[in-house]
């Protein structure tokens, strides 16, 4: 049980971390670049089709809103990423967390974009691997390196947290 609760703690702190810093990198895209970041709103208006049993949209930006649809949306981002943090520690186990390398959290953040290619983005209407958008190598590429500074943001964070609680070597 105790295993159980240091993975859930430590993913939490990975997970928000590297969330936040990829939350950061998107503003700074924004802001500097003109560069927009994703809309949390849609992805909060698909997850709340699902207990109607919608799961596939053919435009997520025409289905009917969704009370709440962007703290939704917003939520389910920061979840993500937890659920991806974890998936760093059960492949690396939790001594990453208290050493971190570079190249784990670098390959689980590349291979996450598997999701938006694979599930978000074709059940928002956007086609596998954003086939069906106006520029779809450019969502491809953004897509990409999203998910590779969330990959630098999980080294950071566990740089950061093995720092703070004291636990590099």
């Amino acid at each position: 049980m105790h295993e159980f609760v240091a993975l859930i703690l430590q993913a939490l702190l990975l997970g928000i971390g590297a969330t936040l810093i990829l939350d950061l990198w998107t503003l700074f895209l924004a802001r500097v670049l003109n560069i927009p970041g994703a809309n949390w709103a849609m992805v909060g208006r698909w997850i709340g089709h699902f207990p109607r049993g919608k799961f596939v949209h053919q435009s997520i930006a025409q289905a009917d809103a969704v009370p709440g649809e962007r703290a939704l949306g917003w939520l389910a981002h920061y979840l993500i990423g937890v659920v991806f943090a974890a998936l760093l520690l059960l492949i690396c186990g939790l001594e990453w967390a208290r050493q971190p390398t570079l190249a784990p959290a670098l390959i689980i953040g590349v291979l996450t974009v598997a999701a938006p290619f694979l599930l978000m983005q074709p059940g928002m209407g956007a086609g596998i691997a954003a086939s069906k958008m106006p520029k779809p190598n450019v969502a491809r590429l953004r897509s990409l390196m999203a998910h590779s500074v969330f990959g630098l943001g999980l080294y950071m964070a566990g740089m950061f947290w093995a720092w703070v609680l004291g636990q590099t070597a």
